[in-house]
């Protein structure tokens, strides 16, 4: 091999090592600056919130401006829209991600309502909460409780389908074989065993799922509204933890941008708790 030619793989070597280093330094700094952005939402939000955090945030609804209150009726508004729209997210996000799975492979029909999931992941949820308004809301002349978990569970659905498909991609084909070499047809072979072998990585898609519409506020406003009572008729509004800070941190009151601080507060706390809780859920299916 020639100098030149020693040379110039030499010249070529630097340059790929440099390139790399140059990368690797932005990738370190771009995760640095969102780290540091975390950190300092949450210092704000421990800071402003955890003066807020007392039994009677938990046990007392909405004040009026000066008075003591709390945030239960908003807490359990979210809880029943939340675990409502769940219900309907995860019985239509497994199915459909079953049939991706399982049934729509290489189909035209299938890549079709992939790309859609994908699309409504990335939706903005203002136009969902303003189609649920078109067609909950409007119709009916009133917000309520239904119209809202609607609209979370358009958001959820996405997720809980798109977690679904590729859980049950990572299960091995020897358990379908297996199943169906004991005259099993298809569909018990994925009700018996793909299911539950999927278990922690369909429960994995729940969570996630809710952690995603927990903290939504616009696609209520549209459907909810809210309301200062506690309340537990669906066919009414019924308030939430996001349309009540909204409600809140917009005020001239001090008491109450104390109470928008707290439930920030819990809202964060919630959806950082969940989603760890998912993604070592996630880990640990692939690993098994």
């Amino acid at each position: 091999m020639s100098k030149d030619t020693q040379g110039f793989n030499r010249l070529l070597h630097l340059r790929r090592k440099l390139t790399s280093y140059v990368f690797v330094g932005l990738a370190v700094v771009a995760t640095a600056i969102a780290i540091i952005a975390l950190l300092l939402i949450m210092r704000s939000l421990l800071v402003n919130g955890l003066g807020g955090i007392n039994a009677h945030l938990f046990t007392m609804s909405q004040p009026a401006p000066g008075m003591e209150g709390g945030l239960l009726n908003a807490i359990v508004g979210s809880l029943v829209m939340c675990s409502l729209a769940m219900v309907l997210s995860l019985v239509v996000g497994i199915l459909a991600g079953t049939w991706l799975a399982e049934y729509g492979e290489g189909s035209r029909l299938a890549a079709t309502v992939r790309f859609l999931n994908d699309v409504l992941l990335s939706a903005p949820s203002i136009l969902v909460g303003l189609f649920v308004y078109q067609l909950m809301v409007r119709p009916f002349h009133g917000f309520s409780a239904l119209a809202g978990s609607a609209a979370l569970a358009l958001l959820a659905t996405p997720v809980v389908t798109r977690t679904t498909e590729d859980i049950m991609r990572l299960q091995s084909a020897a358990l379908r074989e297996a199943g169906m070499a004991l005259g099993a047809d298809k569909g018990k072979v994925i009700r018996a065993i793909i299911w539950r072998s999927s278990k922690s990585g369909l429960v994995t898609g729940g969570l996630l799922g809710f952690a995603r519409i927990s903290g939504e506020t616009a696609p209520l406003l549209f459907t909810s509204l809210g309301n200062p009572f506690l309340s537990f008729k669906l066919t009414q509004p019924m308030s939430a933890l996001p349309t009540t800070i909204f409600q809140f941190a917009m005020s001239a009151y001090d008491d109450w941008v104390k109470l928008a601080w707290a439930g920030a507060l819990l809202i964060a706390v919630a959806v950082l708790s969940i989603n760890t809780l998912g993604r070592a859920l996630i880990r640990g299916s692939k690993h098994s």
